[in-house]
């Protein structure tokens, strides 16, 4: 079965059809999902879909664009959020000098997401865009390697790549890889393991080709699959067999 190791079904993009969707997908070969909060608002939403859906499970934490919302008091939900029994992730977090937010403001939650992480003992989900070196050097300094992870959306070159598989994280692989533009992101999944991928779209973006501008869905993770089977010269089945073990392992399910 497909497992989905980043989705955000609780967008406003899902709200017509959430209910019918998430529930054609058993049918479809995707076994799970796992949905990720992007902030204290988006976290209460995800541990909600995680007791409506028994496939569905959860990571909950702030993105580093909505890193200034972020006081004592809701990290202090966050804490208690990460205990759930069906959160198996605290993300997204990280950094992103794309957006507005200050990179101080940023780095000052990140790092305390990741003691979070580690102190309850679940794997991180990281974002990083614009901010290669910072990203790295702080998850070294944190000393995440505890805990593991994986970096959603992997963006960076094959030397990156590298300092993040020697330290046994895993890399988030969706539908950039489709793309024509996508030259780097297949490199690095020619050189990556297959046993340190994962699958995920992060709907309702990042959709692959052929349907690129429409919205994403789980449903794609086929054309995500198919790609890299073909950069690895391996069988379509053997990619989903080996995703869906590595997400498991990444989430604590074996």
């Amino acid at each position: 079965m497909i497992f989905e190791t980043h989705a955000h079904y609780d967008d406003e993009a899902f709200d017509k059809d959430r209910e019918e969707l998430l529930k054609s997908f058993e049918a479809e070969g995707i076994g799970y999902i796992v949905n990720i909060g992007a902030s204290i608002e988006t976290s209460k939403k995800t541990l909600e879909l995680t007791k409506r859906f028994p496939f569905v499970y959860g990571a909950i934490g702030v993105h580093p664009e909505e890193a200034a919302e972020l006081n004592e008091e809701n990290f202090d939900w966050l804490k208690k959020a990460a205990k759930e029994p069906k959160v198996v992730a605290v993300g997204e977090i990280g950094l992103d000098y794309y957006w507005k937010t200050e990179p101080e403001v940023q780095k000052i939650w990140f790092e305390r997401q990741m003691e979070l992480a580690k102190e309850v003992k679940l794997p991180a989900v990281i974002h990083s865009r614009d901010a290669a070196a910072d990203t790295l050097d702080m998850i070294k300094g944190a000393n995440l390697k505890e805990t593991g992870g994986v970096i959603h959306c992997f963006s960076y070159g094959v030397e990156m790549a590298r300092e993040y598989l020697n330290m046994g994280f895993y890399l988030g692989i969706g539908g950039v890889i489709t793309f024509k533009n996508g030259k780097k992101l297949k490199e690095v999944v020619e050189y990556a393991p297959l046993d340190a991928l994962v699958l995920e779209t992060d709907s309702p973006y990042l959709t692959p080709e052929p349907n690129r501008g429409k919205r994403n869905c789980s449903l794609y993770l086929k054309q995500v699959a198919e790609k890299i089977a073909e950069l690895k010269g391996v069988a379509y089945d053997e990619v989903v067999r080996i995703t869906e073990e590595n997400a498991k392992r990444l989430y604590g399910f074996i």
